[in-house]
């Protein structure tokens, strides 16, 4: 970028805010640079800081006689009592590369401009995995010769409020600049652009592992009942930032004296003579979710006993837990051995022989959730006891829990803000409003399981944060398209409630009430034993066909099967479906991911068969069927796709509410 000042110079890439001082704010906003693309058809906003009262204008313009802007297209403002200004351009025709210069008390040059589409990619880790970390990433990079698609990275940062810049700078797509942007939003971009010819820019702006609370702006979630509590301790928090104020680790500590039962009671739940009449079982691992506490956030103890000789006893051993979703503190005979507070981090405890005893000992797990999936979470295999002498011993299987807190009726929860980027509004603080209102065509999202297991919650949750950004950015209702979460986790041997299924319920449901918003189904492109599955290629192809279809005027299938509505006929129902594409099919010998219930609502797998573009579905035993349930899991095995090779969205036909949106 080149930069001209009326009393200094400043070195190409450096930033503007050093003409005025270390806290200044720059005269142009970093979200404009060289090699940028400006939003066609609109009015595109431009803006920046300066001497209040200063005027500052902008010209566009070609050095090609024969381009629409050869003559340049202008616009000029006075800079606000604050110092800010913004000004709109345009409306522009796709095209360029252009020269944009601004300038008033300073002057700036940007090169290599172009005018097209701009799209936001947008969510936690899905959308956060690169290009080098996508299948054939080799191959892929090194055709990513893409000079008319352009790409923004927003750095991972947290705000208390919201923040006006953020670091980031425009590259041109090349083998030399890919590898390490979102593989989700550069296929999406990729494919629209191989479509149209039109230039693209994608600004991608994610963080993996992040809750859809963070991305939302404090006025959106003050209108939703649950986060007002999350809002209030947030500002707590920040009152207690004051010098001598509370420590974070104090107003912890305090917080479970105050709340947590099994911390303040005498005995504490670790201890080994602890009576524990009126406990209930659970068996271990598994998301408590999943496991009789549905909904559950707050805090579950949980304790089992194993058998030592006097031999093992008389030296050190290690207890494997595997990953506890979110955070731990484990006592062996009432001894601390271990806490972590890394929901997918596997724990590993050393347990030194003097908290061990010959006969029976107790662990004791104290397990805090704040959001998703609940509970000690990994394999059987993860979980057991490494004795320093003998073999070892399984602990999966039976449990003794209890529930002592309710994060719904309890005291919130003190917030570390120290860069934690899952506390209400601070995603959206630092890495959302600075890109508010750069002109954009529309916003990918790839984003849900942070919030697996509160799907309910999410149906409010995630409308509220589209209609926020689209009231914001100032463009109308913008596309929206949202990816569904992948199939994930062990195959269920029998249908039963899932928080995944929920989840995706939660996004389809958005996705059709909301306008001008799509769904990417990816039920079928995902990886049981791998959270970030890596075919992102179909995962783009998917977004964009969405995008083709709906924004780009082109006459291609967007979705597979969507489920319409059904009719008992006798002891089986027929099931009908929009986006039949042709016809239904199954991928394979024989249809399956159907379960049946009839009036006891105990659902069992059923024998499916496509008859025209209907599908037929019964099971013995079940003579009165009222609902069927599709792909019902959180890694279903199911194989409905339409003639235009889409698959099916999950779909139950028993719960199906109208979703709420907010005001």
């Amino acid at each position: 970028m080149k930069i001209r000042a009326l009393f200094a110079c400043i070195v190409a890439g450096a930033s503007l805010s050093a003409a005025y001082g270390q806290n200044a704010k720059p005269f142009l906003s970093p979200m404009f640079g060289s090699h940028m693309v400006l939003q066609r058809g609109i009015k595109a906003p431009i803006w920046g800081w300066t001497t209040p009262g200063a005027r500052v204008s902008v010209i566009i313009r070609s050095t090609s006689p024969g381009s629409d802007l050869f003559r340049g297209k202008s616009a000029s403002t006075v800079a606000g009592a604050d110092g800010k200004w913004l000004l709109n351009i345009g409306p522009l025709k796709a095209g360029g590369p252009y020269e944009l210069t601004v300038y008033g008390p300073h002057s700036v040059i940007l090169d290599d401009v172009l005018v097209g589409d701009v799209w936001v990619g947008s969510g936690q880790s899905n959308m956060q995995m690169s290009v080098s970390s996508s299948a054939s990433a080799d191959l892929e990079i090194a055709a990513a010769k893409y000079p008319r698609i352009r790409l923004f990275t927003v750095p991972d940062v947290t705000a208390l409020t919201p923040q006006e810049t953020a670091g980031g700078e425009w590259t041109i797509c090349s083998p030399e600049t890919v590898g390490g942007f979102s593989a989700a939003a550069y296929f999406f971009g990729r494919d629209i652009q191989n479509e149209t010819k039109v230039p693209i820019g994608l600004i991608s702006t994610c963080w993996g592992g992040t809750l859809a609370e963070a991305w939302t702006s404090r006025e959106a979630l003050a209108k939703i009942p649950d986060f007002v509590p999350a809002l209030k301790q947030l500002q707590s928090s920040i009152d207690n930032l004051k010098p001598g104020s509370p420590t974070y680790e104090d107003r912890l500590a305090d917080w479970w004296k105050q709340t947590d039962p099994g911390s303040s009671t005498s005995p504490g739940w670790e201890r080994p003579d602890l009576k524990t009449g009126g406990w209930k079982t659970m068996d271990i691992p598994s998301a408590w979710e999943d496991a009789g506490l549905p909904n559950l956030d707050g805090v579950v103890w949980f304790r089992r006993e194993f058998t030592l000789s006097a031999e093992a006893a008389s030296h050190d051993a290690t207890l494997h837990l595997g990953p506890i979703d979110d955070r731990d503190v484990t006592f062996v005979n009432g001894v601390n051995v271990g806490e972590t507070s890394v929901w997918d981090a596997p724990r590993i405890y050393k347990v030194p022989s003097s908290a061990l005893k010959a006969g029976v000992n107790v662990i004791a797990i104290r397990v805090l959730d704040t959001g998703g999936a609940g509970g000690i979470t990994g394999k059987p295999a993860q979980v057991y006891l490494e004795p320093g002498s003998g073999p070892e011993m399984p602990l999966a299987g039976p449990w003794s829990y209890k529930v002592s807190v309710d994060l719904a009726k309890s005291a919130p929860l003190p917030v570390r803000l120290d860069s934690n980027p899952n506390v209400v509004t601070v995603l959206y603080n630092a890495m959302i409003a600075p890109v508010i209102p750069f002109g954009i065509k529309g916003a990918i999202w790839y984003q849900g399981e942070a919030n697996a297991g509160q799907a309910y919650q999410y149906r409010t949750l995630l409308p509220a944060m589209i209609n926020d950004w689209r009231s914001r950015w100032g463009v109308g209702e913008f596309p929206f398209y949202i990816v569904q979460l992948a199939n994930f986790m062990e195959v269920q041997p029998v249908p039963k409630d899932d928080a995944w299924a929920e989840l995706r319920e939660a996004q389809s449901m958005t996705a059709k009430a909301l306008p001008h918003s799509g769904i990417a189904v990816a039920i079928d492109i995902g990886n049981g034993a791998d959270i970030h599955p890596k075919n992102k290629q179909e995962v783009g192809r998917r977004l964009a066909l969405n995008a083709l279809a709906k924004d780009y005027g082109q006459k291609v299938e967007f979705s597979g099967p969507d489920y319409k509505s059904l009719k008992v006929e006798g002891a089986k129902i027929r099931l009908t479906f929009t986006h039949v594409a042709g016809g239904l099919e199954a991928k394979g010998d024989k249809l399956t991911g159907f379960a049946i219930a009839g009036a006891d609502r105990k659902f069992v797998w059923a024998d499916a068969a496509i008859d025209g573009d209907s599908v037929v579905v019964s099971a013995p035993g079940v003579t009165e069927p009222v609902a069927v349930r599709y792909a019902w899991a959180s890694n279903p095995v199911c194989n409905l796709y339409n003639k235009a090779s889409l698959p099916a969205s999950p779909f139950r036909t028993d719960d199906w509410p109208g979703i709420t949106q907010p005001k």
